[in-house]
């Protein structure tokens, strides 16, 4: 059981479970029919996305200290009560069930899924492995 953390158009893992797309934007090119048989996404779920301004923030970020930025605003809008509540409901759904959350940024390091591992964690997530 648990809730993976993936790149999303990667390869799915034997019992990754629901793919959710925690980004701003569909892809791009991609018809909607193709989202989930091309690895993208099973549902889309913005609400755990960075806003547009604070994503820019985060993809500009080339110190240490802009990325730390990146991080405190992120964090702080994941404390909105709709927000704050999802990461509870997803932290407590990982003791029962396989899902994944993720984004496209290929590195997980600079990335807003990062945080939301952190996140879910601090909530008692349980995190699967990365496979």
């Amino acid at each position: 059981m648990g809730v993976r953390v993936v790149q999303l158009g990667s390869p799915r893992a034997a019992g990754e479970g629901t793919r959710i797309g925690t980004v701003r934007r569909p892809p791009r090119g991609v018809p909607k029919e193709r989202f989930a048989a091309d690895g993208w996404y099973d549902v889309w779920y913005p609400n755990l996305a960075p806003s547009a301004e604070t994503m820019k923030q985060g993809q500009g970020a080339e110190t240490e200290a802009a990325w730390n930025a990146f991080v405190r605003k992120y964090r702080g809008e994941m404390k909105v009560p709709e927000n704050d509540r999802t990461l509870d409901v997803l932290a407590a759904l990982s003791h029962h069930a396989d899902f994944s959350v993720g984004c496209y940024c290929d590195n997980e390091a600079r990335c807003h899924r990062s945080v939301l591992r952190a996140l879910l964690a601090e909530k008692g997530a349980v995190i699967a492995p990365a496979p």
